[in-house]
């Protein structure tokens, strides 16, 4: 009788050995450069009430009609989601714990997310992202300080071919009347939108013009431009915008189409993109929510924020580095041959990560040139040895694997002394 062999679910990936390592570099990168900035990280429950997300991204977005894990809790019958992106957790928990009584917060958060969607190349079904919420800051400053933070990381990683997409999609009045001139427009052309367009013409004409269709793209092109409608206070804050991010030497591209995907956005939207990565051209994307925190039940609070896509930088990394990440190595690996040994080598081992030291114990037997082997394959610098001479003289001998020099046999204190210089 065969055993069933277990795989992970398709589009939920192992991370394995060899991988890790450029995970832990980008993971510490961004805690480093987000403390810089005086953030403060928080952690919010994978899973949430689903009417979360259906009042804060909208019920008629692709997120919420086709890709939300959702499932019934069966002990009190309450529909549940696994988060699929996490700035609507991100507010629940502030007004949730009367974060925004002590005055604006700047908050970020690393974490897995979950989306029923095609798996591909930079697109998976659980994915991770680090993001950033800055609540209760209402200028232009704050919008311009997350990009100029993002601008910055992109130095610290040494990331190429990166460029930035910025819009106003205006207050929710302008909106409003861009989406009368939309559904105008593309209902004198209906024959001509794809069945996810003509569904959302009466409940949410601004995603079409977010559709990937190249079908369509002409179509979308000549369509009304928010742009042509904004008020002056919307126009006066993407003004003053641009000037900022003028004035901090950061290059921009003005594209009138973008929208975000998620309902809550007002005001400033913006994405960085790369043509590396084929059509998952976008790493990191944002923007202003102000209507979000009164939507959610707390007092009305002015927001923004961005979120960006770990996979998709890690993809980048691997593109644009110079230089690979390099695995971390062991400074010791401890071999030893006979009973006595043993023992010695065992508590010898511990004695060197006492001192801050890295060691790997050998485990499993054999002689020493097979222990010796495995200490060169292991990458360690050197090999810290213990045999019957040793034991008995109560010694060690340290032998350089890297060409560093002839073994030599001293004290396991002296030994130690000499590896931390």
């Amino acid at each position: 009788m065969s055993v069933q062999k277990f795989q992970a679910v398709r589009g939920m990936n192992d991370v394995l050995p060899a991988e890790a390592p450029a995970w832990t570099f980008l993971e510490d990168t961004l805690r480093r450069w987000l403390s810089q900035y005086g953030y403060r990280e928080i952690r919010t429950p994978v899973v949430e009430p689903t009417g979360l997300f259906i009042r804060s991204i909208g019920e008629v977005t692709d997120i919420v009609e086709k890709e939300m894990y959702t499932f019934v809790d069966n002990l009190n019958g309450e529909t549940l989601t696994l988060r699929p992106e996490a700035t609507a957790s991100c507010v629940r928990m502030a007004v949730q714990h009367n974060l925004l009584y002590e005055g604006p917060q700047r908050l970020w958060y690393m974490g897995p997310m979950f989306r029923h969607e095609r798996p591909q190349k930079g697109r998976y079904r659980q994915f991770h992202q680090c993001g950033a919420e800055a609540l209760g800051f209402a200028g232009p400053d704050a919008d311009a300080e997350l990009i100029l933070m993002t601008a910055r990381l992109w130095t610290m990683l040494g990331l190429q071919d990166v460029s930035l997409q910025i819009n106003s999609i205006g207050s929710p009045d302008c909106r409003q009347k861009h989406r009368m001139q939309l559904i105008d427009y593309f209902g004198q052309h209906v024959q001509d939108l794809d069945e996810d367009s003509r569904r959302r013409l009466q409940s949410n004409p601004l995603r079409i013009l977010d559709s990937k269709n190249p079908g369509m793209a002409a179509l979308i092109e000549g369509a009304p431009k928010l742009a042509d409608m904004l008020d002056d206070a919307s126009a006066a804050h993407f003004e003053s915008l641009q000037a900022l991010l003028r004035a901090a030497g950061i290059p921009f591209q003005v594209n009138h189409r973008l929208v975000r995907g998620l309902d809550y956005y007002n005001a400033t939207v913006f994405e960085w993109v790369t043509p590396l990565l084929g059509a998952q051209s976008t790493i990191c994307g944002g923007g202003r929510y102000d209507g979000l925190v009164a939507q959610l039940g707390g007092k009305p609070t002015p927001a923004c924020g961005f979120a960006m896509g770990l996979e998709r930088l890690l993809a980048l990394l691997q593109e644009t580095r110079a230089a690979p990440i390099p695995e971390p190595r062991p400074d010791i690996y401890v071999v030893y041959q006979g009973e006595a040994a043993a023992q010695t080598a065992f508590l010898a081992a511990d004695e060197v990560r006492a001192a801050g030291l890295t060691a790997i114990l050998h485990c499993g037997g054999g002689n020493f040139k097979a222990q010796l082997r495995r200490a060169d394959a292991s990458g360690a610098d050197y090999a810290l040895i213990f045999g019957e001479d040793e034991v008995r003289d109560g010694q060690a001998s340290l032998k350089p694997l890297r060409g560093q020099g002839a073994q030599t046999t001293l004290p396991l204190d002296q030994a130690i002394q000499l590896l931390k210089m």
